[in-house]
C-alpha cells in the first residue's frame, strides 16, 4: 500500500490528480477501521493530517467556514455557540480520543447515512467546498449524498470545507443507540429554527439510504407557526402540531432492517425524537424572547 503525505493543499490536489484511487484521510477514524478489518484495501491513502489549510476557521459573511481537517473537539470547543446542533452531533461521536482525531470533513467522505454531522448540517444552510487542480466548487448539502457512503466528489476531487450559515434560531440533535455513547446511531434527528425568514431545518440520519431532509414536516411546522402567529407570540406548542409534525418527519424516512434495528423502531424513534426536538429548540426560542 502506498501512503502518500503531501504538506500543502496544492500536493495534495496533485496527488489526488496522479492517483485517483488514493483514499484521503485525516483523522483515520473511520477509513482505518475498514483497513483493519479487511472490509476495505485501497493501494494507496493519500493522508492530509499535515495540510495546515485544513485546519482553517473563518467567518466570512455571516457563514461560517471550517476546514475539512477541524476535529470535532474542535467544534464542540469553539462553535458550541453558533453552531450547537452541530456541537450536540459531535459530542455524541466515539471518544475523547476519537473526537480528537475525528473531523466534520471525514464524515462527510464517507457518506455514511448513520453519520452524526450529517442531519445537523442539513437542518442549517451548508455548502461542501471541493476542489481539484481544475479550480474549486461548492456542491449544497442537499446535493452532496448520492448513494448509501457515495458523494457527489469527481474522482480527482477532495473535500476542502465546508460553508454553515449558523441558523438564526435554536438547534437541537437526539440520536438513538444502543448505548449512550461510542456507538453508531440508530436514527438520528436534527432541527434548526430560521425565525428570521420564518423557516424550519430539518436533518434524518441513518434511516434511509442517504441523510436527508424532512422537507414536508419542515413546511408544514414553519406555515402553521405563522397561521397560529406563534412566531411573534411565542406561545407553547400545541400537542397536535408537535405530533404532526413527527408523523411527518417519519413519513419521510425510508429506513430498513439491520442489526442496530428494524425498520419499524426506526421510524418510531423518529416521530418520538422529532416530537422532543422541536419542543426543546421552541423552549429555547422563547427563552431568548
Amino acid at each position: 500500500m502506498d501512503f502518500i503525505q503531501p504538506t500543502t493543499w496544492e500536493q495534495a490536489l496533485a496527488a489526488k490528480a496522479e492517483q485517483p484511487d488514493a483514499v484521503p484521510i485525516v483523522g483515520g477514524t473511520d477509513v482505518m477501521v475498514d483497513v483493519n478489518f479487511g472490509r476495505h484495501g485501497p493501494e494507496s491513502l493519500l493522508d492530509l493530517g499535515r495540510v495546515a489549510e485544513l485546519r482553517d476557521r473563518a467567518t466570512d459573511d455571516d457563514a461560517i467556514w471550517l476546514g475539512a481537517g477541524v476535529t470535532y473537539t474542535q467544534v464542540i470547543d469553539e462553535l458550541a455557540d453558533r453552531l450547537p446542533g452541530l456541537a450536540m452531533a459531535s459530542r455524541t461521536v466515539g471518544s475523547p480520543q476519537i473526537r480528537n482525531r475525528g473531523t466534520v470533513g471525514g464524515n462527510l467522505g464517507s457518506a455514511s447515512p448513520a453519520g452524526d454531522s450529517h442531519p445537523p448540517l442539513l437542518a442549517a444552510e451548508t455548502e461542501v467546498e471541493v476542489a481539484s487542480v481544475h479550480g474549486e466548487r461548492r456542491i449544497p448539502i442537499t446535493e452532496f449524498y448520492v448513494g448509501p457512503g457515495r458523494h457527489a466528489l469527481a474522482e480527482d476531487e477532495l473535500i476542502k470545507g465546508i460553508r454553515v450559515v449558523p441558523p438564526g434560531g435554536p438547534q437541537q440533535f437526539c440520536k438513538i443507540g444502543t448505548r449512550n455513547a461510542m456507538v453508531i446511531s440508530v436514527s438520528a434527528f436534527a432541527i434548526a429554527l430560521h425565525p428570521d425568514r420564518r423557516e424550519v431545518g430539518t436533518g434524518i440520519g441513518s434511516a434511509a439510504p442517504t441523510p436527508r431532509r424532512a422537507l414536508e414536516a419542515g413546511k408544514y411546522l414553519a406555515a402553521a407557526l405563522a397561521d397560529a402567529g406563534l412566531w411573534e407570540s411565542r406561545e407553547p406548542l400545541p400537542d397536535e402540531m408537535c405530533r404532526h409534525f413527527g408523523d411527518l418527519v417519519r413519513s419521510a424516512a425510508q429506513p430498513i432492517d439491520d442489526v442496530r434495528g428494524s425498520a419499524a423502531y426506526r421510524a418510531h424513534s423518529l416521530a418520538v425524537m422529532a416530537r422532543r426536538a422541536v419542543t426543546w429548540a421552541w423552549n429555547d426560542y422563547r427563552k431568548a424572547a
